[in-house]
């Protein structure tokens, strides 16, 4: 990775903040929760003016005339609070868990001091079913995750009901809206996270997987908001460190896994935090370096600058026949924050985090010649500074602003006159040769895509009275978007000779453009808490301006057919939408709820659909019959819309079994789609607009067990039904273009796995030993079948399923006391059973990735072993903390 490269591109990036991102902030309300409850003597009658401490903060409370009390703006973590009243027994609750956006209750009776300075200390435990919440959420804390078998984020969010590979209860990738304290770190580019997270940074991640609040915007399946660490008033340090790889016997499908290779996977982690020498100021700093060498490789017989004479079959080859990885990962990543709370009332803060992404993928057909295929190299920041200032016990404030930036590169040289590219040349191949494997050249292939955003976010929090918590906010969110090909290699005929030439630009070929969109949101919103009652209902305001233009008569678009009305640029409009939300929980006993939410969420598709191949000036050759320009964009696209409802039940069975039943159904409008604009001149060309639908139902059953000695439990199982007219927004442009029936209809989505389920053990026995399990299974997704070959060959789309399947990870982990650290050695295995085939390539004409009924015809990809599941991983390693 050319990491100046990088470093250069960033700094020039910073120019693009304002300078008022210095008096804002980035922690939000979805950062920290509330504990709330009620002390009472042993005669049940209310203890006004007991004083509620958190301790290690300088947060608390007083009890009212009602003996009730709450505290606010608690950042999600573990906690030990104190209850104190003179002539009564001082009682302190630990392991106290605070999540964010939640209440915490806990009620307490403090009897009469008998002996002065008697304390009574209990342990808290978190509730076996969580009453309080209107909608299916998942919060699960840094001491969940580091039991199970998971090192990132992405892996511990696949693990929830509902969430199958990315897609949330049914709805397209690209809906969720991913967070980091609060603030979205979603590129607007195509609405993907910027950032990948290690499970060693992360405080408490909250999945939502059903309706949400209007406080969160600009997503319509779900939410995932990452809470990270922070520092302390103790010094700390922790790490770990581990290796491993992939291993299988099954070298038919899995070629060079039979060898063990100890260092093919490596990773190196260390945390420190603490207090710095300044007063009141804390600092969290963490660091992490993973490398993968893959399980796929190739072999170097050829070299890219090679040279073959194909009519001959004669086929230079100058490699070292050596084994080569050809799924290559490096990664370093860094996350610090600096905390101060030197005034009574303010925390300011300034946190960091940093991705540097190298990749190489695998390409069967380099197999050959490994050295020609490009990497793509990721760099992503996202950093800012916070004010959080707290008006009294029951009003605070907060305001945030974030930088977000996002770069991605794609080529296999930096610079496009890099004279490697003209001694290699384009890339070659013979199909007579080893199924048309590639034997000289490298990939010509440039992009480059990257997003520098602002983002200023203001949160105000009052606790009007006992029973309303309100809640109100802005967001603004400024990007500069860039996306293209930074040059183009193009082979040119000079007398006589294919030469290859490096152009920077191409006469109707887009390089790279830029656009600038601006988005502004505003929410309101009331959750009321009457005892075990919870209601919350909110209203969201959503504004874009894309700040680009469209053709003003779409059947003359280039402004180029004679004798036609005059078509000329015209401004995109500033597009709106306004998102009620109301949920509410109703106890129906004192160990069991009911609960119903409903929504309207909006979300602008991927702005890269909206802004790629969106010059309507090049179509001023169009006529009726001649060339395809592809699927225009539109960047005067509407919202896509979806409205949710959901229902459930929860039941508490003692205080080791939860159980929850949900049901849900969305209503899916205004997805992004393809129209086809005919033109004064009867020519057609297709263009992106809200034509798509589909509509999700289903429900989730959920079990969690605890408090069975040593032994924890949970499984949840997901029928879910997932339909629409089209998968992907271009299906309908390929199914005109292939001779198809591109007319609207009802199908599975690609996606629609019926049944999920998840199931977790733990068994734990504290300061000795671990061991966990999560145990996968799905039911399979559609796929396209079909009957013989040639033209009408396939049958419906997606009316073929392919197999089940079943995954096992397991994690083992043994403790070590030594001195003044705390050491583990753990071991993590992944796929256990090495199953081969999960939801991934299948060939039409049979439905599973073994076999195709015309192997002549598919010879290379039944040779191609990127086709398989991952293989089983194994990892060792140890971890150290200080005590």
């Amino acid at each position: 990775m050319n990491k100046r490269y990088y470093l250069i591109s960033y700094l020039k990036s910073l120019i693009y903040i304002p300078l008022f991102l210095l008096l804002a902030g980035q922690l939000s309300a979805q950062t920290s929760g509330k504990l709330s409850g009620r002390v009472l003597d042993n005669e049940g009658n209310p203890l006004v003016g007991a004083n509620v401490i958190i301790d290690g903060t300088n947060q608390g409370a007083a009890t009212d005339f009602e003996g009730y009390y709450s505290i606010l703006n608690i950042r999600a973590g573990t906690y030990t609070v104190k209850y104190r009243y003179i002539g009564y027994q001082s009682k302190t609750v630990e392991s106290v868990r605070i999540s964010a956006d939640k209440t915490t209750t806990i009620d307490m009776v403090l009897e009469f001091e008998t002996i002065k300075g008697e304390e009574v200390v209990v342990t808290a435990k978190k509730p076996i079913v969580e009453f309080n919440e209107t909608s299916s959420v998942v919060s699960v804390n840094k001491d969940e995750i580091d039991v199970l078998p998971v090192q990132s984020l992405n892996e511990i969010v696949n693990l929830q009901a509902g969430v199958i590979d990315g897609h949330f209860r049914g709805g397209r990738l690209g809906e969720v809206q991913y967070q980091v304290d609060g603030v979205t770190v979603n590129n607007p580019f195509n609405n993907a996270s910027s950032l990948e997270l290690d499970k060693s940074v992360i405080e408490e991640v909250q999945v939502i997987s059903g309706t949400f609040d209007a406080k969160y915007g600009q997503a319509m399946s779900g939410v995932v908001n990452a809470v990270l660490r922070s520092g302390s008033d103790k010094f700390e340090f922790s790490g770990e460190v581990f290796s491993g790889g992939n291993f299988s016997t099954d070298t038919e499908r899995y070629p060079n896994a039979d060898k063990i290779r100890p260092v093919q996977i490596q990773n190196y982690q260390i945390t420190v935090l603490g207090p710095t020498p300044l007063p009141s100021t804390t600092f969290f700093l963490s660091g992490r370096h993973y490398r993968n060498n893959g399980y796929l490789y190739g072999e170097r017989r050829f070299m890219p600058t090679d040279q073959s004479d194909f009519e001959k079959k004669i086929y230079n080859a100058s490699g070292d026949n050596e084994l080569v990885a050809m799924a290559l990962t490096r990664e370093w990543s860094g996350q610090g924050k600096i905390t101060n709370r030197s005034f009574s009332g303010l925390e300011l803060a300034y946190q960091a985090t940093l991705n540097l992404v190298e990749r190489t993928p695998y390409i069967h057909s380099f197999r050959f010649n490994p050295d020609g295929v490009k990497s793509n190299n990721t760099i992503s920041v996202s950093h800012g500074f916070s004010v959080t200032h707290s008006l009294s016990d029951k009003m605070f404030y907060k305001i945030n602003g974030r930088q977000n930036y996002f770069e991605y590169t794609d080529y296999k040289y930096e610079d496009l006159y890099d004279p490697r590219y003209l001694a290699a040349g384009e890339p070659k191949g013979d199909a007579n040769y080893e199924d048309g494997a590639i034997v000289q050249g490298v990939d010509l292939g440039r992009y480059k895509q990257s997003t520098n955003s602002v983002i200023l976010k203001g949160d105000f929090t009052w606790q009007a009275d006992r029973i309303h918590l309100l809640e109100a906010g802005a967001e603004f969110n400024y990007s500069d978007i860039l996306f293209g090909s930074p040059g183009f290699l193009v082979s040119t005929n000079v007398n006589g000779v294919q030469v290859l030439q490096p152009r920077e630009n191409i006469p109707r070929v887009p390089g790279v453009q830029s656009y600038y969109p601006l988005q502004f949101a505003a929410y309101a919103q009331d959750r009321i808490e009457l005892g075990d009652l919870v209601v919350r209902g909110g209203l969201r305001l959503e504004l874009f301006d894309a700040r680009s233009t469209i053709p003003s008569d779409l059947a003359n678009p280039a402004n180029s057919i004679q004798g036609a009305p005059v078509s000329v640029p015209k401004a995109t409009s500033v597009k709106w939408a306004l998102a009620p939300r109301l949920g509410f929980s109703f106890p129906l006993t004192v160990s069991s709820s009911v609960y119903f939410s409903y929504g309207h969420f909006f979300q602008l598709p991927g702005l890269g659909l909206l802004y790629g191949n969106a010059d309507y000036s090049l179509l001023d050759q169009l006529q009726a019959g001649g060339i395809s320009y592809g699927v225009m964009g539109n960047p005067d696209l509407k919202p896509e819309f979806t409205v949710q409802y959901e229902t459930g039940y929860k039941q508490a069975i003692g205080n080791s079994l939860g159980v929850e039943l949900s049901f849900f159904y969305k209503d899916i409008k205004d997805l992004l789609g393809v129209e086809f604009v005919s033109t004064y001149t009867a020519a057609e060309y297709g263009r992106f607009t809200n034509v798509d639908f589909g509509s999700v139902y289903g429900f989730t059953l959920s079990l969690s067990q605890r408090n069975w000695g040593n032994l924890s439990t949970s499984v949840d199982y997901t029928l879910q039904f997932a339909e629409g007219n089209s998968s992907d927004p271009r299906e309908t442009a390929n199914r005109a273009a292939s001779g198809q029936d591109a007319r609207p209809r009802t199908i599975s989505f690609g996606w629609d796995q019926r049944s999920t389920l998840n199931a977790s053990i733990i068994y734990a026995v504290p300061g000795d030993f671990t061991v966990s399990s999560i145990i996968r299974f799905g039911s399979g997704q559609p796929y396209t079948p079909e009957i013989g070959s040639g033209f009408n060959a396939r049958l419906e789309t997606n009316t073929g399923r392919k197999d089940s399947y079943v995954l096992v990870d397991l994690r083992a982990e043994k403790f070590f006391d030594a001195g003044p650290v705390n050491l583990s050695l753990f071991a993590r295995v992944s796929n256990l059973f090495n199953n081969h085939y999960v939801n991934g390539f299948v060939f039409s004409s049979t439905g599973s990735p073994d076999y195709s009924l015309n192997p002549s015809s598919v010879r290379s990809v039944l040779n191609d072993p990127s086709r398989f599941y991952e293989p089983r991983r194994i990892e060792i390693g140890i971890s150290f903390r200080s005590k």
